[in-house]
């Protein structure tokens, strides 16, 4: 089977699962309109998901994909508490500045998935990525380290590790 050809039928099984997961299902004409929508989407952006074969296949990427988005949860529960601690003590000297980390991410899929993950997690903000050289600079409400290994380290390596196994 085609890698555009499997990356279809799993952005469609994922699409559909979600209309299902967000619907209150109560006939069949949801049923309908939820594969519609998910064949839609599959259209769309199916040939996206997977771009390349690699020797783990879809339920390993899934699996990782679920390890992610509990990884994610986490880092935004601890990020939250960090945050309303500084809010709480507004005498805390804090030190935002804008650090730059670097990544081994190859997939500009991955990339963003990285960044926004960086975005969402409170008192961070990506504010430029450098394509070629595979650059982040990130705003931080409080900068911990200097060099830029240090902050690939923090900062980074919470979230690449396992989007390199969704993604690359």
């Amino acid at each position: 089977m085609k890698v555009e050809t499997k990356s279809r039928i799993t952005v469609f099984i994922l699409a559909a699962l979600v209309w299902f997961a967000l619907t209150d299902i109560k006939d069949f004409q949801e049923v309908i309109a939820g594969l519609v929508l998910a064949a839609v989407v599959t259209l769309l952006a199916g040939k996206f998901f997977i771009t390349t074969t690699k020797q783990r296949g879809v339920p390993h990427r899934i699996i990782a994909a679920v390890r992610y988005f509990f990884n994610f949860l986490w880092e935004m529960i601890k990020a939250n508490v960090h945050v309303a601690f500084i809010v709480l003590h507004p005498m805390l000297p804090i030190k935002p500045g804008i650090v730059k980390i670097k990544t081994k991410l190859t997939k500009d899929s991955a990339i963003t998935i990285l960044t926004n993950s960086i975005t969402l997690t409170p008192g961070t903000l990506t504010v430029d990525i450098n394509p070629d050289s595979k650059e982040i600079y990130i705003h931080c409400i409080e900068v911990h380290a200097t060099t830029v290994d240090e902050n690939t380290q923090q900062i980074g390596q919470r979230f690449e590790h396992i989007l390199a196994e969704v993604f690359e």
